[in-house]
């Protein structure tokens, strides 16, 4: 609801943007004419169509996500045909005059004549068409969050909230006359100017993307100045990942009753229904499952991808959880959404659940639909449901396990069984199941994929989906590079020649790279080294203590566990065979 009315406001506010210029006329032309039969009605048309068009708009971005390069290009067209209409004021007439032709042919209604409600509806079409390409941040807001998520009855209804709130504005200048117009007209040449440098901003965004420019400006920028910023704006919509019991719903307490008819008094909010669980490609250890079958139950639903370092430093504590309430009422659903191509592929997830010793259900969500339904932002994410299919608590990312725990217990003991020992479980993780020791990282994941790539320290730029020779550099802290003949593409760096490395300059206990082995099935052997020399009692679980290893799978491996001091070190992994597939580094 609180979105709604963001929307509305902000469309309130267009009427102080000086874009709101070209129409004004058309809209000035109904002043002092009957507001039920000519200002209400365009306003009515004006607001419908700006909502269509948005909408289209939103069906698209949506598609052209889904499509990527295809979409890039018309996106590319859309943003160079943009700021030439910014920069010419006869490019924008040229491009807006049928609307405009159409606009002043209904506008110029002799005096004599009555006001047409039909005319006045079409005048506001017009005048929407006009009006779609210039909207403010909200906008902006609701089209990528459609374009993420995918259009839906939410995305149209959150542009009509945004269009009805500028037709209340404009509707309002119209009755207050043309005084309005007047003092807006002159704020027309500094609008001007700043339209100019936009538009001028605009084409050379635009050239830097056509030339490849901005792929080596990503690849530079720190990941500690983007991803603190990312990280604030997702906790202003959804709460801090680390204060999650703490919900914008608020703590109250509640006086619920067990399935015996005794009063139990809880601590644990209502935060939502249990969504539906439909759009799971496939499930894995159990047949489909339906929120109408789990009810009376508790569930717990896990949502992770499985080569996320996070979401494997959690796996231990949900399996726990499984194994030890089974019997008093606890379902787990581990809801399996893929951050990269590889995880969509079922087989690997199915070797994954084996190699976790996953045995509660799995849903395979690759379309994304549960996900949606739970209106999810996190790897790993848990929500906690009763057995009344009420969403009571939710926690994202790691840790806080003992009050995640104490959760289940209470919704149990709410659901009439018996209340649970207070005693919590103690899994014994090993390898990258192993908890972080965050207190001493000081490097960030990163990814080597050029569509989010950062902090490359090799000389050379990177070349988008071509193949070339890279040098290692020298590096500073938390940046990486390659050496050898390698072809970096949107989601990985892929090695051409065998003998290729990549270097990283990383301050942490452990480090993990995401490999692939290479795509004609074949094993690719490397070796690792620190500050140039074998790891010894640094190794991983995934290499020996001469640093060898071999890539046999597509998954998140675990190169180095320092068991003394972590300071700042270089590591390198240099592959005897060509064909790897590298992701992400992440660190522990």
């Amino acid at each position: 609801m609180t979105l709604f009315v963001v929307s509305y406001l902000a469309g309130v506010l267009t009427i102080v943007s000086p874009c709101i210029l070209p129409i004004l006329p058309f809209v000035f032309s109904r002043a002092g004419q009957p507001f039920a039969r000519s200002i209400l009605p365009m306003m009515v048309g004006m607001a419908a169509t700006f909502a269509a068009v948005a909408t289209l708009a939103a069906v698209g971005g949506s598609w052209a996500v889904h499509a990527n390069e295809v979409g890039r290009s018309v996106a590319i067209a859309l943003l160079a045909m943009f700021g030439v209409t910014l920069i010419s004021a006869r490019a924008a007439a040229f491009l807006t005059r049928p609307a405009v032709a159409l606009g002043s042919r209904l506008s110029g209604v002799a005096p004599s004549d009555k006001p047409s409600v039909g005319g006045s509806l079409l005048l506001g079409a017009a005048t929407g068409f006009l009006w779609a390409p210039c909207a403010g941040p909200i906008l902006g807001l609701v089209l990528t969050g459609a374009a993420i998520q995918g259009a839906n009855p939410q995305t149209s209804l959150l542009l009509a909230a945004y269009a009805a709130g500028a037709a209340t504005s404009m509707a309002l200048a119209v009755l207050t006359g043309g005084r309005v117009f007047a003092a807006m007209k002159r704020s027309l040449g500094l609008g001007h100017r700043i339209r100019q440098g936009l538009g001028a901003a605009v084409l050379a965004g635009v050239t830097m993307i056509v030339l490849g420019l901005d792929t080596d400006l990503l690849t530079r920028l720190s990941y500690a100045s983007t991803a603190s910023i990312e990280q604030s704006l997702l906790d202003r919509v959804h709460g801090k990942p680390d204060a999650a019991s703490t919900s914008s719903t608020g703590r109250r307490t509640t006086l619920a009753t067990n399935d015996a008819g005794q009063g139990y008094r809880s601590n644990l909010p209502v935060e939502g229904k249990f969504p539906s669980l439909d759009g799971a490609v496939k499930w894995l250890n159990s047949e489909p499952l339906t929120t109408e079958q789990l009810r009376g139950k508790v569930v717990l639903i896990d949502f992770w991808t499985y080569s996320c370092i996070n979401c494997i430093r959690t796996i231990p504590y949900v399996r726990a959880w499984a194994e030890k309430y089974k019997d008093q009422g606890l379902v787990v659903i581990g809801v399996h959404a893929p951050e990269f191509a590889f995880e969509k592929r079922i087989s690997n997830v199915e070797r994954a659940i084996q190699n976790f010793a996953i045995t509660y259900p799995v849903a395979i969500d690759n379309d994304f639909k549960i996900w949606r339904a739970f209106r999810n932002s996190y790897w790993p994410a848990h929500y906690f449901i009763d057995a009344q299919g009420r969403i009571r608590h939710h926690h994202f990312g790691e840790g806080d396990y003992e009050e995640s725990e104490r959760v289940i217990q209470e919704l149990l003991a709410e659901g009439g069984t018996q209340r649970a020992e207070s005693s919590f479980v103690t899994p014994d993780a090993k390898g990258a199941e192993a908890a972080a020791d965050f207190d001493r990282v000081q490097s960030g994941e990163t990814y080597l994929g050029y569509k989010r790539a950062s902090n490359f320290g090799s000389p050379e730029q990177v070349s988008a989906d071509e193949p070339r020779d890279y040098t290692a550099g020298r590096l500073r802290l938390n940046e990486w590079s390659l050496a050898g003949n390698w072809t970096v593409e949107a989601e990985q760096a892929v090695l051409n020649q065998s003998g290729g490395a990549i270097s990283y300059r990383f301050r942490a206990r452990d480090l993990h790279l995401v490999l692939g082995r290479s795509r004609d099935g074949k094993p690719v052997r490397f070796q690792v080294t620190i500050d140039g020399k074998v790891p010894g009692a640094n190794h991983g679980s995934d290499i020996d203590t001469n640093g060898n290893g071999t890539v046999a799978e597509t998954r998140l491996y675990q190169l180095i566990r320092q068991g003394g001091d972590v300071r700042e070190r270089t590591f390198e992994i240099r592959f005897l065979d060509p064909g790897i597939e590298a992701y992400a580094f992440t660190f522990g």
